[in-house]
């Protein structure tokens, strides 16, 4: 199965693909897509959109997982950062791909244990799972590949839960 992961924001948006085959997990690819600040919103959200899918063009995941917003620190930042994972969803639903969604206490609590872990715990053991030399750059497609990698996991628990009942 091959996974898209993204990590929304409305000035960097983290990408990361997984592929998973035989219980072995790959990086296929990792980055950011980049929009200007001081570009109107509607046209950064469609710099985005374009970017999620060329990556889905390119890679053809079968499912997307995205980043949920982070609402109790500041209300205008969780708009902000819905917008974009809307434009990321667009993309996605416009080539029949699903999405599935996750709170970045789960991203945390799936990669590393214990879902109030810091960025360098979350990107240490996604280097660690996926078989890297390097923390992958930036944070944010670090942070992308870590929810591929939750998505991977949930999908397993949910095979293995249906598989038993």
């Amino acid at each position: 199965m091959k996974v898209l992961g993204i990590d929304p924001g409305m000035l960097r948006m983290g990408y990361g693909v997984i592929e998973e085959s035989d219980q072995r997990l790959a990086m296929l690819d990792c980055g950011t897509f980049t929009a200007l600040a001081h570009t109107p919103v509607a046209e950064r959200l469609h710099e985005l959109y374009l970017g999620v899918k060329e990556i889905i063009g390119r890679y053809r995941p079968e499912e997307v997982a995205i980043e949920e917003p982070f609402v109790a620190r500041n209300a205008r930042s969780a708009l902000a950062v819905g917008r974009a994972q809307a434009a990321a969803m667009l993309a996605a639903a416009e080539q029949g791909i699903p999405v599935c969604c996750y709170a970045p206490t789960q991203v945390k609590q799936s990669v590393t244990d214990y879902g109030g872990s810091g960025k360098e715990q979350v990107q240490e053991m996604v280097r660690i799972q996926l078989g890297l030399d390097q923390t992958p750059q930036p944070s944010d497609a670090a942070d992308a590949l870590a929810v591929a990698l939750c998505h991977l996991q949930q999908t397993h628990l949910a095979r293995l839960l249906g598989e038993h009942r």
